[in-house]
């Protein structure tokens, strides 16, 4: 029986010896491409190719794709772990022609592997060939057939229709037929009593597509019409789990060597046999998935966050806690225990597993952590709502409840459900939709703003002109009035501007609009609709005047230095700390600039200091600003340029390079590094599990800073009479301090010790009790500290009262010893009653209390209160 690793290998060697090149496997989260999140087919990598924006290096290639397949068309995410087939992650076995062989070549060589290299029972395969399509006038894929003719019979040969034949790029694009491979893989005595041939694409678990060979030979154009493509593609995809299902005779994806050895690691870990409990069995296989998923999408530069990618990521990981939380008693993380197995199995072909394993296991070590603590909150609120709707005779929560969930623990609705699910309970879907749309009404309602109409003064388009103009002549287009609470605004669009929009994380331009007879002040520049909005507090008189646009050109120039300092902290963040570092996130302003990057621990203050050299050290090098703009992506990309995810890149893009930072940008930069003057990080902090940002300041900022901290220098010098060696002097009055200090409580220890003496011996014997009383000035601490002194010592009988002024702030204090206390005596309700003297009030022990107040005039009248209230 071949493992996994065998299946693998031999796959890609057939390939290779037939002239095909094997590649490695593109990353599984996609960053450069606004249509994906993530790759779900093997072909995502060769898209550029296929749409002919760029040459084919190979005209033949084959590999084996990691895919994720859990948003938009492709969710198989609610059904994982569920049946035994479906799969967040799987892996694609594929080969590709570009403009080389095609159907013929394609079929035999799937026929060669599967029934010749692998010895796969030709009686159990089938193929099916697109029908035809007539309102395309699209006829039945002869061409296909006549191939697989030469292989299988044909009544295994199944016309398919144009919803499971005829692949599609998307609504534009290469298209054409498809060709699929089944395979049916129950007992001899199911396929003699059915047959298989029924069961092809009826979603049959034995009975499964394998392999998909898809015949790109035309091209969808805009109206709906196809016509040839000048050089056709073939595209295949094998499903690699299901095929080491098929070779190892297994009836399920996780009985193969691909997951048992995950699901043994799961078992071990859980004191949990695979196969003695439906809902454990669940459990592990849905663990056993994700955990491959989480891993991957780690290693490929996706952490878990709360958006976009990174928040399918953290779902997937929260569902496997969860079923690991509640079907196999894991109440501590352990998902990242498993990276030594999964490594185990897929290091070999994926080595990044192996070079990433610890930023792996930290980061998602840390978002169980996380999420089982709001696991456990959360779900006894949901424990206790359970309850709660059983007890009232309801089959379903409220949907106020399931958005308490979702809003303060984040639970989301899905979880909720699975919960409830399996307590035989339902939640108010309607409900719950209800608080939501509330939620975004508030929103919506805290930031309403009303806007008047367009006044259009003048046709045209508004051209930005600011990355080479500081300022220039112009005319206003349109303009409107807005209100927004309680302020008042116009917005106004110019023909020609020099004003930067605010977009990609830095702030808009202010400055002015001068004309012959006035000036307005610009206070902010928004996008909107892809118009850059001047915004000002009041509007011209002369509107159609011609006007001078002039920005403010130091909080530009701040800007920049801030701006293309995040590309030289970028690449120092990622020398220093390694290539997983990516931009999550940036600030930037005339004032300072605060970048956010993917990282699993904090940064230590040598590393820290370690970036910020390398950063100032590119700096003092003065490297020119080499700017291109309107550069296809592929040209970009070739460059070295970092496309950043969450980004959307048009065909043409503006490349911003200091030496070797070349990233794509839109923002505002310097002309030489050397305009930053110095980069100062003030902070490092993480904002997310595995989220840090560092906050940062350039240029004049810099130079302030040092002058502050210099001027407290000297003062603080001066403190010390100037001495040479100012640290030595601070650590010898910090010496001197300290024992002066030890000094001076040695002191009061012994005044306090002579002063219960002295106490002592003024006692007064009324019915039975030692009464000692005080008034004057004394520290509370030694208040405090003489009562129990005074209690150790007098065992008996202690009734001690002192009124007493800590600079000026009064202080009742009240003692008493074990047996007063037993004779119904409270020093509490005592000192509560007295202190209303010196309005105040306080409390404490029944043998011990005191209470402060605000008027110590009465002081005397509150001991003599205590007194009558200790005796009476």
């Amino acid at each position: 029986m071949l493992t996994a690793k065998e299946i693998r290998e031999s796959f890609k060697e057939f390939f290779r010896e037939r002239g095909h090149q094997i590649v490695p496997s593109a990353p599984m989260v996609i960053k450069d491409d606004p249509t994906l999140m993530f790759t779900n087919a093997g072909m995502n990598q060769f898209k550029d190719i296929i749409l002919g924006n760029v040459p084919a290096k190979y005209k033949r290639v084959a590999d084996s794709q990691k895919c994720l397949r859990v948003s938009g068309k492709h969710n198989d995410l609610e059904e994982v772990g569920l049946d035994t087939y479906h799969h967040t992650m799987f892996e694609m076995l594929g080969n590709w022609s570009f403009g080389d062989y095609f159907k013929k070549e394609a079929i035999n060589w799937a026929w060669e592997y599967l029934v010749d290299v692998l010895k796969i029972d030709p009686d159990r395969l089938y193929a099916t060939v697109f029908e035809g399509y007539a309102p395309e006038g699209l006829e039945r894929d002869n061409e296909a057939a006549s191939y697989w003719e030469t292989h299988l019979p044909k009544e295994h040969i199944i016309n398919g229709n144009r919803h499971d034949n005829f692949w599609e790029m998307g609504d534009t694009g290469p298209c054409g037929p498809c060709s699929e491979i089944h395979i049916d893989l129950r007992s001899d005595a199911e396929r003699a009593e059915v047959d298989g041939l029924t069961l092809v694409n009826q979603s049959h678990p034995q009975v499964i597509e394998i392999w998909n060979l898809v015949f790109m030979q035309y091209n969808r154009k805009a109206d709906g019409s196809l016509e040839p493509l000048p050089a056709r593609v073939i595209d295949t995809g094998m499903g690699f789990e299901r095929l080491c299902m098929a070779l190892q005779g297994k009836t399920s994806n996780y009985d193969t060597d691909v997951f048992q050895p995950i699901i043994k690691e799961i078992g071990r870990l859980c004191g949990k046999t695979y196969g003695d409990d439906p809902k454990v069995d669940v459990a592990m296989r849905v663990i056993a998935d994700h955990i491959r998923t989480i891993a991957f999408s780690i290693t490929d530069g996706q952490l878990p966050s709360n958006a976009k990618a990174g928040y399918v990521i953290r779902r997937i990981l929260r569902r496997a806690v969860r079923y690991g939380y509640t079907f196999l008693g894991q109440k501590q993380a352990f998902l990242y225990k498993l990276l030594d197995v999964l490594i185990e199995t897929m290091g070999d072909a994926y080595p990044e597993l192996k070079e990433q394993k610890v930023l792996i296991g930290k980061v998602i070590k840390e978002e169980e952590d996380a999420f089982l603590r709001t696991l456990e909150t959360g779900i006894k609120l949901l424990d206790k709502v359970m309850a709660e709707t059983k007890a009232a005779g309801k089959n379903e929560i409220s949907g106020i409840d399931a958005f308490t969930l979702y809003d303060t623990y984040g639970f989301p609705l899905d979880l909720t459900e699975l919960i409830l699910k399996e307590k035989g309970l339902g939640v108010d879907i309607a409900g719950f939709d209800a608080q939501m749309q509330q939620q975004k009404d508030r929103a919506r309602n805290a930031a309403a703003v009303e806007t008047g109409d367009w006044v259009v003064l003048r046709e045209g388009e508004s051209e930005f002109v600011g990355y080479d103009e500081l300022e220039c002549d112009c005319h206003i287009l349109r303009y409107r009035k807005v209100k927004q609470k309680s302020r008042e605004y116009y917005q106004i669009v110019l023909d020609r501007t020099p004003f930067y929009a605010e977009m990609g994380g830095q702030v808009g331009d202010t400055g002015k609009l001068i004309s012959a007879n006035e000036t307005v002040e610009i206070l902010q520049t928004k996008r909107e609709n892809n118009l850059s909005i001047h915004i000002a507090e009041q509007m011209p008189e002369e509107v159609t005047a011609q006007f001078h646009a002039v920005i403010d050109k130091e909080a530009r120039q701040a800007t920049a230095c801030n701006h293309s300092a995040t590309h030289l902290l970028h690449e120092a963040l990622r020398e220093v700390l390694g290539t997983h570092v990516e931009q999550k996130g940036s600030y930037v302003s005339p004032q300072s600039l605060r970048f956010d990057f993917s990282h699993f621990k904090k940064v230590t203050d040598e590393e820290l200091r370690q970036v910020e050299m390398l950063a100032n050290r590119k700096v003092r090098e003065a490297i020119p600003l080499d700017e291109r703009r309107n550069v296809p992506i592929a040209e970009a990309k070739a460059m070295g340029a970092m496309a950043l995810f969450g980004e959307k890149y048009g065909e043409e893009v503006r490349v911003i390079r200091f030496g070797s930072s070349v990233e794509l940008c839109g923002g505002t930069h310097v002309a030489n590094t050397g305009n930053i003057g110095m980069i100062k990080i003030l902070s490092e902090s993480s904002i997310a599990a595995g989220v840090r940002r560092i906050e940062a300041i350039t240029g004049a900022r810099v130079e302030e800073t040092m002058n502050s901290l210099q001027d407290s220098l000297k003062e603080i010098a001066t403190l010390f009479n100037n001495a040479p060696n100012l640290m030595q002097a601070i650590h010898k009055a910090i010496d001197e301090n300290a024992e002066l200090r030890k000094q001076a409580e040695e002191y009061v220890k012994e005044k306090m010790v002579s002063m219960k003496d002295r106490m002592i011996k003024t006692a007064e014997n009324v019915d039975g009790l030692k009464l000692i009383r005080f008034v004057g000035p004394m520290p509370a601490d030694m208040v405090k500290g003489i009562a129990f002194l005074l209690r150790n010592e007098v065992t008996e009988g202690l009734a001690f009262v002192a009124a007493t002024k800590d600079n000026d702030k009064p202080l009742l204090t009240v003692m008493f010893s074990n047996d007063v206390v037993a004779d119904g005596k409270n020093a509490s309700a005592i000192v509560r009653e007295a202190a209303k003297l010196i309005q105040g009030g306080g409390g404490g022990q029944p043998y011990f209390a005191q209470a402060g107040g605000k008027n110590a005039e009465h002081l005397s009248d509150a001991l003599e209160k205590m007194v009558s209230l200790v005796v009476g």
